[in-house]
């Protein structure tokens, strides 16, 4: 058998073993993405967890691009209306200047994760889907040492979202207090539940004895997800929305997820012309996107005609006619066919809940303020939650091929545009694209708006004339996304870029 040749960027360097190990396997692309992201599942605590959702955007060799959306669903079918508004611990935090999110069995979504993963590796992969686990089984049975990222959040919500259940709290806290980075940490049970999850498929966690043990574990603990609510998961292909930017055509993750399409209506307002895009132009696209966001996509009852309505905005009136999650992770890979895979997966801030002793840490999608704008619990059972995830492929005029992403809430799309921009429109290394210090038009709780940028002084001149106040942060900050990207040149040169904001590896085979 013949290794493929890849490049990848991963969170860490267990993910980015796992995604080499697929393709030793006799995998490409979406193997290595799927194996590397699920290995940081269990790397990377707190930041992203195996029982949340993910989506899979995929630009095969010979094809069209798709979007495999695997994001998380508002459970509640046949419930007891009674557990609605029930099953919340309130956490309140330091994140980001400040922040209030729903911890609890009451804010544990659908997930969709490893369906949505399975239905990529049935179409695209070439490895044995088992094989995809090795790394992840391992890590989890045999231990991992705790990472810089994961610690950094754990400082935040050690005391908090992992301490209130008595299986999660033995696992990643030593007794209710933060472990330190190096620190070694073991999840028998995750290793026994991804050993099955690898021998008899994805179908067990929403048919099977794993879905059994969930169900009945949120029935005594009061959450709304039931077995009708498993049982009815499907992944969902989308076609990605298409957008030129320079030398590059670019497939964006559609709504009804927010996140690409709000990257796909700022990179269409920004426009082709590099001499014009400057930071201050930059920012006031952010702002008149993001104020659209907020004012109208995030509270619409149906987030996918929302979202095609804001492009539609842009697209007829540009910026004149624009009103004035949190923890994800991110895997980029393309190989020497030429095909490439970005896959973003996400938690929210992690419900704290072992589900079912499974070692699975619920999600709290239900629980994120900022995606559940209608209220806690509003919506129909069945209904995809609102994300930020904007994972991307691209091909470029020269015959290169792209594969980008990132965590970080609602400076997704922030990231990657001035990324995408810096490479695609200004010709920048993709290294040196991911490195350039970064800001993001913030919106306050208060209804107060500025920009928030990373200390620069190319940055501060730009943005000094213009109206909104600024505010500082320190270089390299991990606010600030950790975009990670993959790319076979128009040569065939491969390479992979990882984001000094956070502990991401890449390796290149």
């Amino acid at each position: 058998m013949t290794q493929q040749q890849a490049a990848i960027s991963a969170p860490n360097a267990l993910a980015a073993e796992a995604g080499a190990t697929a393709l030793a396997a006799g995998g490409g692309a979406v193997d290595a993405a799927i194996a590397a992201m699920i290995t940081a599942t269990v790397t990377e605590p707190g930041i992203v967890s195996p029982f949340g959702g993910a989506f899979l955007s995929v630009w095969p060799a010979e094809g069209e691009p798709v979007v495999v959306d695997g994001n998380t669903e508002m459970p509640g079918r046949g419930a007891d209306r009674a557990r609605w508004g029930q099953g919340l611990i309130r956490i309140d935090n330091d994140y980001g200047g400040g922040l209030t999110t729903y911890a609890g069995p009451g804010s544990v979504a659908t997930p969709g994760m490893f369906a949505g993963m399975q239905e990529a590796h049935r179409r695209y992969g070439t490895a044995p889907w088992a094989d995809l686990f090795e790394v992840a089984i391992r890590a989890a049975g045999e231990g991992f040492h705790f990472g810089r990222t994961a610690q950094s959040y754990s400082v935040i919500v050690a005391e908090s979202i992992f301490s209130w259940d008595p299986a999660t709290r033995a696992v990643y806290t030593d007794d209710g207090a933060v472990r330190p980075v190096g620190a070694l940490i073991r999840s028998p049970a995750l290793a026994e539940t991804l050993e099955r999850l690898a021998a008899v498929g994805a179908a067990d966690l929403y048919t099977g004895e794993l879905a059994g043990r969930i169900v009945a574990d949120m029935e005594e603990r009061g959450g709304l997800l039931t077995a009708a609510d498993l049982a009815a998961y499907r992944p969902v292909v989308r076609t990605p929305l298409r957008t030129r930017l320079g030398g590059w055509d670019l497939a964006c993750n559609p709504p009804p997820a927010i996140g690409g399409a709000v990257l796909a209506a700022m990179l269409r307002l920004v426009g082709d012309d590099p001499a014009r895009v400057t930071a201050t132009r930059t920012a006031e696209v952010m702002r008149a996107v993001l104020d659209l966001r907020l004012q109208h996509v995030d509270v619409a009852a149906d987030l996918e005609a929302a979202g095609h309505e804001l492009l539609q905005t842009i697209a007829t009136t540009g910026t004149t006619g624009l009103p004035t999650s949190a923890s994800t992770a991110h895997v980029s890979a393309v190989d020497g066919t030429g095909t490439s895979c970005a896959v973003t997966a996400s938690a929210g801030y992690g419900s704290g809940m072992d589900v079912g002793g499974t070692g699975l840490i619920g999600n709290n999608a239900l629980g994120e303020l900022e995606l559940n704008r209608q209220g806690l619990h509003a919506l129909a059972p069945g209904s995809r939650m609102a994300s930020n995830m904007a994972p991307t492929t691209g091909r470029a005029d020269d015959g290169g091929v792209l594969a980008i992403g990132s965590p970080g809430a609602d400076r997704i799309t922030t990231a990657l545009l001035q990324v995408l921009l810096h490479f695609c429109l200004h010709d920048e290394g993709l290294q040196e694209a991911v490195d350039r210090p970064r800001m993001h038009v913030r919106h306050l709780d208060d209804g107060r708006v500025r920009i928030d940028y990373e200390r620069s002084e190319h940055l501060a001149r730009a943005l000094a004339a213009q109206s909104l106040p600024l505010h500082e942060h320190e270089p390299v900050s991990m606010y600030f996304g950790g975009v990670g990207a993959a790319l076979r040149s128009g040569d065939g040169t491969l390479s992979a870029s990882s984001d000094p904001r956070r502990a991401l590896a890449t390796v290149v085979l």
